[in-house]
């Protein structure tokens, strides 16, 4: 391994050389701003928020695409940065819905954070936002999940963390232009989809476009603690969140799949089990001729476990006569 020295915004650091500047600046103590960027997701460029300016280079560049070189001098913050990001939020804001005070995720948005950092508010205009004047932008068929695609910014972080696990690769990319959304598969809903309820795409989700339903309005985000727990469905053991208001668990969400750690939704469910008190009923994606539909099932049906609690109960009359 070998480590290199530069200089971001007048502060020394060092890092292994390869790291990209978002990360570099992380180790200096700033943060450079980003929407479409995930450390455990192959990098796409495509929000431009974290343009920078590196001493010697004739254009910004980049800082998520960008490797740190030795002696080399960035600025993150120049006169002339702080205000192309202004332009993109502005872009951004005028193309989205303006409900952030009865958003779920008023207060835990990337977005929002943006927004307020640099300044940028709601403008008023006649002109058309995604999702405005169609139907089916709103996606209520999955109960784990809740799909808004008003919402989206495209950043398309759901569409490559669903890919990381090789056999569902569900979002992607359809239409094109100002028509552009996120579909599962072929522009089905969550529910008639291929998709497992993993929660990945929840997981990455910078804005309100995708949320977990099953924790969904339980709690405003500044009032409740979260506290991470390991998963002991499998050996992978993810890492889980639980929701806490008022000393209670309310809710189990997903957290961050770190090293291509799948995510299951019964694994979810089994942790939501253990600590929560009194959990939701469980659904069960059943597979029929004329396609995928969640049913509500019983808990040892939702996590597999129907047949072995049906020979317990056995074994157990058994052990009683």
């Amino acid at each position: 391994m070998k480590f290199i020295s530069l200089t971001i915004d007048d502060k020394p650091v060092r890092v292994l050389e390869g790291t990209n500047l978002v990360e570099a600046a992380k180790k200096a103590g700033i943060k450079i701003p980003t929407l479409c960027y995930s450390k455990n997701l192959p990098v796409v460029s495509s929000c431009r928020m974290c343009l920078v300016e590196i001493e010697g280079f004739n254009k910004l560049v980049t800082a998520c695409s960008t490797a740190a070189t030795e002696g080399m001098v960035v600025h993150t913050e120049t006169e002339e940065i702080v205000q192309i990001r202004k332009n993109l939020l502005r872009l951004y804001l005028d193309n989205h819905p303006s409900d952030c005070l009865t958003c779920s995720r008023n207060g835990n948005c990337e977005l929002q954070d943006l927004a307020y950092r640099y300044d940028v508010k709601f403008r008023v205009h006649d002109g058309a936002r995604r999702g405005s004047e169609k139907a089916g932008f709103t996606d209520t068929s999955s109960p784990y999940i809740l799909r808004d695609e008003s919402k989206c910014i495209l950043c398309g972080r759901c569409v490559r963390t669903c890919a990381v696990v090789p056999d569902r690769n569900i979002l992607q990319f359809g239409n094109r232009g100002f028509d552009t959304k996120i579909i599962a598969d072929y522009d089905t809903s969550l529910e008639k989809s291929g998709c497992v309820s993993c929660n990945r795409c929840v997981v990455e989700c910078p804005v309100g476009a995708l949320v977990d339903r099953r924790a969904y309005r339980k709690g405003r985000t500044w009032e409740r603690t979260i506290k991470e727990v390991k998963c002991k469905s499998c050996d992978y053991g993810c890492n889980m969140k639980l929701i806490i208001d008022k000393d209670k668990v309310v809710a189990v969400e997903a957290a961050n799949p770190q090293n291509g750690r799948p995510l299951c939704l019964r694994g979810r469910l089994l942790t939501e089990l253990e600590y929560v008190d009194l959990p939701e009923k469980p659904y069960k994606k059943i597979y029929h001729e004329d396609g995928n539909e969640f049913e509500q099932v019983t808990w040892a049906k939702a996590l597999n476990l129907d047949n072995v609690y049906e020979k317990m109960n056995r074994l157990d009359e058994v052990e009683n006569e």
